[in-house]
């Protein structure tokens, strides 16, 4: 709708970005954004209006305001993946996808707040704070949360975005852009969608390229999509997707860029509800929207089948030692020698190496770089890490039987709840919270296949709840499809957001039911 706006002159690119801006400005408070790339977007959107007056626009993303997590580089914007190890970096190139986002004349309007080096599930271990949801400050939560007190409403009674991608999540959601890049390791991006209620897509492993993208765990991180409607997570697909000589784990094959279809009949669909997705911890209301889910497609003809994955009770301990491993491996580039922070401590190179680590990193990323060595001491090397690959392959295994079973999408819960309380939280470490959290995300991951979450409704809390669809490999056109037709099936409702300053509400309700596809 925003494109079409811009073909036509209703809106410049211009305006759109200032208007962003400006509610970038008045949303402050929900700490989405680390850095906020004013000039940059501004000139970005002149050029994108003088392409647009000679009648040369790039493709549908020109004009369009994007915002980009934390951890992808940036030419002359700082990186800091919301840690002290790099906080004032700026990097001398531009990610991939960054790259083929600002080709397409997206306008970039800043870094959006994360977990430190996206080691989390609410987005609140980083060091510029924690992102807060949007939808604590809805009028559906405000109408079902009673406050104790006045002063706690203000300041306890808000809920986490979760994570790790929490801060682009929030972006889209309180619709200071139209368009975020978050990254997916175990759900990074799929979590914090269903918690603001947006379209998070985490794409096929190697579909798109992860040069740029600093690294957690090589053989899982996938970079993510988050957008208001289906529509638009395919459209920026189709702007990303393709091979990359930078990044030797992309594909070979040319990526042809597809439009959704709009689904009538369900009829030749199976879809597959896998009964280890009902997981310990699930709530009682979540379990009644899946079920819900499953007869909206069995009444509409489709053929919805219960499936097994019988490995997926190993999965959480198996991403545990993977992905430490892997994060030790990748943290050791971090030595305060060639970027990023460095300590004062000058009286070795090995006392400056271990002062260097202890200030930049904080205690959870030490502790999966101490987790991740254990595992791959020499002793323990084989007992662990190896076995952990087996488990892996058995799990990829699972999903494999099930497709070949002839199911074309996995229907599932996307997280165990709604969004939990910040103060409540925090009780917990981070390591039990993202073992819980990432028990529904992960398995995709650790097979490399594409998953999107869709908003479905909100809960007796007024929060959002999501739904997660798990397709077969590279048939990312399949399974946004089907995405699409079960979203216009449960009708999300938008956020009604009450605090937002006077002078920006015609800008909200310009935005609110755009999109740009």
């Amino acid at each position: 709708q925003v494109s079409a706006a811009l073909k036509e002159g209703r809106v410049t690119p211009t305006e759109l970005c200032q208007q962003c801006l400006s509610l970038i400005k008045s949303t402050k408070f929900l700490n989405a954004y680390i850095t906020i790339a004013e000039e940059t977007a501004l000139k970005q959107a002149e050029a994108s209006e003088e392409r647009y007056k000679r009648g040369q626009p790039l493709g549908v993303l020109d004009g369009i305001p994007i915002a980009v997590k934390d951890n992808f580089n940036t030419a002359g914007i700082e990186t800091t993946c919301a840690s002290n190890m790099l906080r004032g970096y700026i990097s001398p190139y531009n990610a991939t996808v960054v790259q083929k986002l600002l080709d397409q004349g997206a306008v970039l309007l800043g870094k959006t707040n994360l977990d430190e080096f996206a080691m989390g599930s609410g987005s609140t271990d980083g060091v510029f704070g924690p992102v807060r949801n949007p939808w604590s400050y809805s009028r559906q939560y405000k109408e079902k949360s009673v406050p104790k007190s006045h002063s706690e409403d203000k300041e306890s009674n808000w809920v986490i975005t979760g994570g790790s991608s929490g801060g682009s999540a929030a972006a889209v959601s309180s619709f200071t852009c139209f368009a975020a890049l978050g990254s997916d390791t175990g759900g990074s991006t799929r979590n914090p969608a269903a918690h603001c209620g947006v379209v998070g897509l985490k794409p096929t492993y190697g579909l798109i390229s992860r040069h740029g993208l600093i690294p957690l765990v090589n053989s899982m991180d996938v970079p993510g999509i988050l957008t208001r409607c289906v529509d638009d997570a395919a459209v920026v697909l189709g702007s990303l997707a393709g091979h990359d000589p930078k990044d030797s784990t992309t594909i070979q094959d040319n990526f042809k860029p597809f439009e959704l279809p709009s689904l009538t009949d369900v009829s030749k669909l199976s879809i597959g509800i896998p009964k280890e997705y009902h997981a310990p911890g699930l709530s009682g209301e979540i379990l009644a929207l899946w079920s819900k889910a499953a007869d909206l497609f069995r009444n509409a003809g489709a053929k919805v089948v219960e499936v097994s994955l019988p490995h997926t009770h190993y999965s959480i301990v198996c991403y545990h030692v993977l992905c430490t491993a892997e994060v030790a491996s990748n943290m050791a580039r971090f030595d305060g020698l060639e970027y990023g922070h460095r300590s004062d401590m000058n009286e070795s190179t090995e006392s400056m190496y271990a002062a260097t680590r202890r200030e930049g990193f904080n205690d959870v990323v030490r502790g999966r770089i101490l987790s991740g060595n254990y595992f791959l001491l020499k002793q323990n090397y084989e007992k662990y890490f190896v076995k952990a690959q087996k488990v892996r392959r058995l799990i990829a295994n699972d999903f494999v039987k099930v497709f070949r079973s002839g199911v074309d999408v996995l229907l599932t819960p996307t997280t165990l709840s709604d969004a939990a309380p910040y103060k409540e939280f925090i009780k917990e470490d981070n390591r039990t919270r993202s073992a819980q959290n990432d028990i529904l995300t992960q398995a995709a991951n650790m097979a490399g296949l594409p998953a999107v979450n869709v908003p479905t409704a909100l809960s007796e809390r007024g929060l959002p709840v999501g739904l997660q669809f798990i397709g077969r490999s590279f048939q990312e056109q399949q399974l946004l499809t089907v995405a699409k037709w079960f979203e216009k099936q449960v009708q999300f409702p938008m956020i009604q957001l009450e605090e937002i300053k006077r002078h920006d509400h015609d800008v909200l309700q310009h935005e609110k039911s755009a999109s740009f596809s």
